[in-house]
């Protein structure tokens, strides 16, 4: 071998790691990416960091001080102002008893401060999982036919969701809330508002009866067919609160130090449509009300659970599906504002915490709850500190149920209705789906699936028709991996995409192909007649006897891994380039990952093909190429002077 080659660097061939070794490390990987038992090595006592790391409150609560309270003690009240509201407007928006919105905003609040890892999550229920919860339940059961049935089944999903949520944080399985991308999420969540919004057309027109079902085809029809029910009053009442509403968050946007009008109006609006119900006598006038609210905190609600197998299958879906929504929803918020304040959250200690509070809530007569983005705005823009402003908030809310819950039992139905539109109006996020179908057409259309899904035919399956589109998509990728052919950037020694970068130029007699992307059984008959493909266009020829091309390098240093197919086929490979006349082993694999060789050397793949094969670099590899085209020009010179001569 000449100077020029032992200049190279050689790959290391080291001996394959065991099975044990190997599984371990996956294993890790798999499950704690975040290798979360890191902190507790040499740590003198292990068993206190570990109730710290598992239960948040003891690690959080002893450096607690009155200052970070001041700020806690605020946005408590601040978030308990628009609790109260919301918690009434998205119970009723489930058909659940309003009583029950403002007991969800009581015990799992406290729970989630004990376990929950974000400081800025502000817990409550959201309307998108009220309204999914609700549909998927009233399939089997109407809670007007059969009101205490259906609330049994409300509260038993909600503890299938804590339970599957809690599992799912144990086994470190959060990689299951990643299926649900965020242009599935925009889609769903402007679906979702728009339902809801014309949803709320019943409490604006005074309606009593009205369709169960939630797309929007159904909605109007259920409007228009009970025209005989419209009251004016009603619709006026509805549009005076839904413009001050509007305002209310006109000004916030104008000035965002004025948060604190829009985070109080939902209450004004309460209050004031309670007092003008109560002395206008608005039921005479077709305005509804909410009705009795009975004073006290929450009954325990154990004995109501329902596990009959005739509802088992709804409660089951209707705890998975909302679930995975409102999990998605809590963590990504809690992400965000982490981000913004430059702090961890931990995906599967949300998980566990979401989940042990829904638990417990589906105990003590709560519906499912996360982190809203409405009340965790309120929150972070009120200034809280920690997660005590959900203690604040949730001691906030008991008094409230002692002592006050009558007080809300003459809020007029139109006034819910005109919250839960103005919330709504902000989860329609028409500049996302614009800027999705900008960057990224696939993208778009997986957010158009779930719209479209929703609004037109109902909430589980246009959530299922995106993700399905996604994973589709995801498919796509692995088996349809992109390749490119590297060229040489003038004055150096980088060899980049010649597509990318037109000033690389190619190497004549060498192609350079990269492939980005694990090498499956999905993607190995395309990878094969790709490859195939670019040797016949750089000859530009079909006859495969004859090929300008006489060395092929592949730079698979983006492969992750390869299975067993991809392994023969590469072999396979190996033999269709020798009938080309391309010798496979005057041609080479650069720089491979240690799990890729690893396979390649327990196949025998790596002795077949010869170790002179492999490089470390792309620049390396061509370096050899050249070698080897030089001796084989001398040779074919030589050969022809002997001819002549001959």
């Amino acid at each position: 071998m000449s100077n020029s080659q032992e200049s190279v660097h050689k790959v290391n061939f080291a001996p394959p790691l065991g099975f044990a070794v190997t599984f371990k490390s996956h294993a890790k990987e798999t499950l704690f990416p975040d290798d979360p038992f890191k902190q507790f090595k040499n740590e003198k006592r292990p068993i206190r960091k570990a109730v710290q790391y598992f239960v948040p409150i003891f690690e959080w609560l002893p450096k607690y001080n009155l200052k970070l309270f001041r700020y806690d003690l605020l946005a408590g009240i601040t978030i308990t102002s628009l609790a109260i509201p919301q918690g009434i407007s998205y119970a009723k928006l489930g058909d659940i008893p309003p009583i029950v919105g403002l007991y969800t905003s009581f015990v799992p609040p406290l729970i989630y401060a004990i376990f929950g890892s974000s400081k800025h999550i502000a817990i409550g229920t959201v309307a998108a999982a009220s309204l999914l919860l609700a549909a998927t339940i009233q399939d089997k059961v109407s809670p007007d036919a059969d009101p205490k049935l259906y609330l049994s089944l409300v509260f038993t999903a909600t503890l299938f969701t804590g339970i599957f949520q809690s599992v799912l944080g144990f086994l470190r399985l959060g990689i299951v809330v990643d299926f649900l991308s965020h242009s599935t999420i925009v889609g769903f969540m402007s679906g979702t508002a728009i339902i809801i919004c014309l949803q709320q057309l019943k409490g604006f027109f005074g309606l009593t009866r009205f369709t169960t079902k939630t797309d929007v085809i159904s909605v109007l029809h259920a409007v228009f067919k009970n025209r005989d029910e419209w009251r004016w009053e009603s619709a006026v009442v509805g549009l005076i609160f839904l413009a001050f509403l509007l305002f209310t968050r006109y000004l916030k946007k104008r000035n965002p130090k004025l948060f604190w009008v829009s985070a109080i109006a939902p209450m004004v609006t309460v209050i004031l449509g309670g007092l003008f119900a109560y002395l206008a006598h608005g039921e005479k006038h077709g305005i509804q009300i909410v009705g009795h609210l009975k004073r006290g905190i929450n009954p325990l609600s154990i004995k109501d659970l329902n596990f009959e197998s005739q509802y088992l299958p709804v409660t089951l879906k209707a705890g998975i599906i909302t679930g995975i929504l409102a999990m998605a929803e809590g963590i990504a918020i809690g992400r965000s504002f982490a981000i913004l304040e430059n702090y961890q959250t931990d995906g599967n200690k949300e998980m566990i915490a979401f989940g042990m509070m829904n638990i417990v809530g589906s105990l003590t007569s709560c519906y499912l709850t996360t982190g809203p983005f409405s009340k965790s705005a309120v929150n972070f823009n009120a200034g809280c500190r920690t997660a005590m402003s959900n203690i604040v908030m949730a001691i906030s809310m008991m008094l409230t149920l002692i002592f006050l819950a009558p007080l809300f039992s003459y809020t007029p139905l139109v006034a819910l209705s005109a919250i839960i539109m103005t919330a709504m109006f902000g989860l329609i996020e028409y500049d996302e789906a614009y800027r999705l179908f900008k960057v990224d057409k696939f993208d778009f259309c997986i957010c158009m699936a779930a719209f479209f899904g929703v609004t037109f035919i109902s909430m589980d399956v246009g959530l299922m028709m995106s993700i399905g589109l996604a994973i589709l998509r995801a498919l796509l990728y692995v088996a349809r991996p992109a390749t490119c052919k590297l060229g040489n950037m003038p004055d150096s020694s980088l060899y980049r995409d010649i597509e990318q970068y037109p000033a690389a130029t190619g190497i004549p007699g060498i192609l350079v192909l990269k492939l980005g992307s694990p090498i499956y059984f999905a993607n190995c008959s395309y990878l094969k007649e790709r490859i195939m493909r670019w040797i016949r266009d750089e000859g530009d020829i079909t006859n495969a006897k004859v090929n300008e091309v006489e060395h092929l390098l592949l730079d698979i240093g983006g492969v992750s891994t390869i299975d067993m197919t991809g392994i023969e086929t590469l072999q396979e490979l190996r033999k269709s380039l020798e009938v080309n006349g391309i010798r496979f082993l005057q041609m080479g694999i650069v720089n491979p990952r240690m799990g890729v060789m690893e396979k390649m050397l327990l196949s025998g793949f790596v002795d077949k093909v010869g170790r002179e094969s492999f490089y470390l670099s792309v620049d390396e590899a061509v370096e050899a190429c050249r070698f080897w085209l030089q001796e084989s020009t001398v040779s074919k010179n030589h050969f022809s002077v002997h001819l002549t001569e001959a």
